[in-house]
């Protein structure tokens, strides 16, 4: 091939380096407003009266929207939160009132002068408070609430969605084990922290068109949810976003959109912008899902896995949003990479007062592959086996089934053992275990596998465009947001390669515009590359099928006797008889003017097929089109005495099907790890027994740094996809998902202790060393 597995520079990096690159943020409106949040003090209380009269007096004010003006409920599957609090808040942070004034600056002046009183409520803390029959409920209505998909609440609790996993027979498979072990594992919310916080300017004019700026994964999903909850007509909701500065799930959610609709309606009309700060994105936005779980594995002495019990209790905060969603996600995969006959989990989406929740990179497998995989370590440890073998043993193969009974082949699953052995040298593995360095320095390996389902709703689809320029050169519209993962790179590798032609050749727009933009469902789940791809390679057959024709009009041949590359059509035996593409791309014209053939226009389409909904007692369905497995290892290097420590390497490979950009290809998957080291070794929000944030600015929640990262090492294995473009499959968020637990397993065997909580900090480990919680 070409193009295909080369590393193509970036085309968007020229712009990001030299500051020309735009994003919302940078969308600038003479007739432009903005507005400022007010949010709340408290994480549960009544709201007994909002007084807007300083802030409605004060210079450049033109609206105060408080959520009395628009009680509706939004909500992805399970309508449950006001874009602005009514009646109560439910977290801290949470938005009750939007300020709008000429200027950002006043409207923060204004804000300040809002008066609210409250009435302080009892509060839920974790998800194991919110399911005791005394807890006080966080949604008193949760009853009444409109459901749009497979969501099931449990009313008069405080659990908003509970999903079933049930295969094969747990009493046959606890008889045949003749080893357990059980764990309990947990950690706090935390956030995604992406470098551009988020921002959306809305227009409501006043013929019903809503014109909305925003940075969004979700572009063509807000038209439909404008149209569900505001009554809104698709044709005159217009989104555009631009390049995004970072996601990784939590631009997933339609909030700001929202707000800054009804304050721009407040005003007229007039566009309003709503920036967040860091600490409104932070703690007001939707967040990283916290975890309580419980993991009981069965297995023979010789290390055959026969059953796992699993229950899951998400932590999502004051309202569902995609967190129902990620729920569902982790429980059809719960099992981690490995056959097992027999598997019952229980996977709660349980309200509490904390922030709520969305997708993160790994939606709901970096969360219960920490836990499956400090058990399979137990396990290990109980029946002093190498960790590493243990999972080469139980690796799931083709002909295997999936916990939701979905069937695996060579192609849909890839190859588990092959990253497994292809691991083992990468790390020098020789079993693992604790080695004494110097002094007080020991140095230990922790491994993981991994495997995640590129899970999308039934009714996806997605769509390319390509047209020609008048020099041959093409361009490509889709509709996958550019987030920073390098898409629109590989997509011009793909067109490029399967149209015969250098990249350059290739121009791909960066923004997107949903009236002329072609849909793509979500730029989410790593699925980008499968399913865009697709449809750019069958808008690339498309075109070449209508070059051809207009060649064949010329050259007098039929177009099965034709060819084409380097941006020519010729004649496959006479490779001299050849037409640029250039004078075909809009119908052949004749020396003497007249003209044969037509435009030449690339459509192309990619629809998800095979995925059934789950049954809701059984969980049995197939939730994804293909699975990718991986194996991972952390090292470190642990003080025996302060219980600090260094990451030494961190190494991930994976089964990518085929890579299509090698250097973006590793970038993804490091990025990914170190996100996921920086998640395990410091991130998470601190409470205070009010619910109160304790850490809502970078100042205070720590991200990983330069220096404190380890060696990175990143490679693959490739066994095709057959339904991906050239074979691939995702990879975006795999390096995310074994990292806690690989460097768990590392630590806990270094500190000789089991370390089932994140974040790993000194203390944390120096709590367990002393058996305090």
């Amino acid at each position: 091939m070409e193009t295909i597995g080369k590393s193509v520079p970036r085309i968007e990096s020229r712009k990001k380096v030299t500051g020309t690159a735009r994003y919302a943020n940078d969308a600038q409106n003479a007739d432009q407003l903005h507005g400022w949040l007010v949010t709340s003090p408290y994480a549960h209380a009544r709201i007994v009266r909002i007084d807007c009269a300083g802030a409605l007096a004060a210079s450049g004010v033109h609206a105060v929207v408080t959520g009395a003006d628009y009680p509706v409920l939004t909500g992805t599957v399970l309508a449950d939160r006001p874009p602005l609090a009514v009646n109560k808040v439910r977290y801290f942070g949470e938005p009750l009132a939007v300020v709008v004034a000429d200027t950002e600056q006043l409207a923060k002046r204004a804000a300040a002068l809002i008066r609210a009183e409250f009435e302080p409520l009892p509060l839920v803390q974790s998800p194991s408070e919110g399911l005791r029959p005394d807890a006080p409920l966080v949604h008193e209505e949760l009853g009444g609430y409109e459901k749009f998909g497979d969501v099931y609440p449990v009313p008069g609790t405080n659990i908003g969605n509970f999903v079933k996993i049930r295969k094969g027979d747990m009493e046959a498979g606890w008889a045949a084990s003749e080893v357990t072990v059980e764990g309990e594992f947990a950690f706090d919310s935390s956030d995604h922290c992406a470098m551009e916080p988020r921002c959306s300017i809305v227009e409501a004019m006043p013929d019903g068109t809503i014109d909305i700026q925003t940075s969004t994964q979700d572009p063509f999903f807000i038209k439909r949810l404008f149209e569900r909850y505001f009554r809104a007509e698709q044709k005159k909701v217009l989104v555009h976003t631009p390049l995004v500065g970072g996601g990784f799930g939590g631009k997933g959610s339609i909030q700001l959109e929202y707000i800054a609709y009804i304050a721009s309606r407040a005003c007229g009309g007039r566009p309003v912008k709503i920036n967040n700060t860091r600490e409104t994105d932070i703690v007001s936005s939707p967040c990283h899902i916290g975890l309580e779980a419980k993991v009981k594995l069965g297995a023979t002495r010789d290390g055959k896995l026969t059953a796992a019990e699993i229950t899951l209790l998400f932590d999502n905060g004051g309202y569902t949003d995609n967190g129902a969603i990620v729920t569902t996600s982790a429980a059809v995969d719960c099992t981690g990479p490995y056959r097992i006959d027999h598997v019952r989990c229980d996977a709660l989406s349980v309200y509490t007062n904390h922030p709520y929740a969305t997708a993160f990179r790994g939606f709901g497998h970096l969360e219960n592959h920490f836990c499956m995989e400090r058990a399979m370590d137990l396990l290990a440890e109980e029946l002093r086996m190498d960790p590493l073998e243990l999972r080469r043993r139980n690796a799931i193969l083709p002909g295997d089934t999936t916990p939701t009974q979905a069937p695996l082949d060579r192609s849909n699953l890839g190859d588990l053992p092959a990253c497994i052995e292809r691991l083992k040298p990468l790390i020098k593995w020789e079993g693992g275990g604790r080695v004494a360095v110097a002094g007080d320095l020991v140095r230990a390996t922790g491994v993981a596998c991994i495997w995640k389902t590129s899970g999308s709703e039934i009714d996806t689809g997605s769509g390319a465009i390509l047209t020609f320029n008048h020099d041959g050169t093409m361009n490509l519209t889709v509709g996958a947001v550019e987030i920073g993962q390098g898409n629109r790179t590989v997509m011009a590798q793909l067109l490029a390669e399967r149209i015969r032609v250098p990249v350059d050749h290739v121009h791909v727009m960066l923004d997107i515009d949903t009236q002329v933009t072609p849909e793509h469902w979500k730029t989410v789940a790593s699925s980008s590359t499968m399913m865009v791809g697709n449809a750019v390679l069958d808008a690339a057959d498309d075109a070449v099928a209508q070059l051809k024709a207009n060649a064949s009009l010329v050259l007098k041949r039929p177009a099965e006797a034709l060819d084409f590359g380097g941006g020519y059509v010729f004649v496959r035996d006479d490779p001299s008889a050849r037409l640029s593409f250039a004078s075909l791309m809009s119908g052949y014209m004749y020396p003497d003017g007249s003209a044969v053939g037509e435009p030449v226009i690339g459509r192309g389409r990619n629809r998800v097929h095979g995925l059934t909904r789950l049954d809701p007692e059984t969980g049995k369905g197939i939730p994804g089109e293909q699975w990718t497995v991986g194996a991972e290892a952390v090292t470190v290097e642990y003080n025996t005495r302060d219980c600090t420590y260094r990451m030494l390497q961190a190494v991930s490979v994976i089964d990518a099907g085929k890579v299509i950009n090698a250097a973006t290809a590793r970038g993804q998957v490091t990025g990914g790890m170190s996100m996921g080291l920086s998640f395990a070794t410091r991130e998470a929000f601190l409470y205070n027994e009010d619910g109160i944030v304790l850490n809502p600015q970078l100042r205070y929640y720590k991200l990983i740094r330069y220096g404190e990262t380890p060696e990175y090492v990143v490679d693959f294995v490739e066994t095709p996809y057959l339904q991906g473009p050239y074979g691939a499959r995702g990879i975006s968020e795999h390096g995310t998902i074994g990292m806690p637990a690989a460097l768990a397993n590392a630590l806990s065997v270094a500190a000789g202790v089991q370390l089932n909580r994140l974040p790993l900090t000194p203390e944390q480990i120096w709590r367990c060393t002393q058996g305090l919680r």
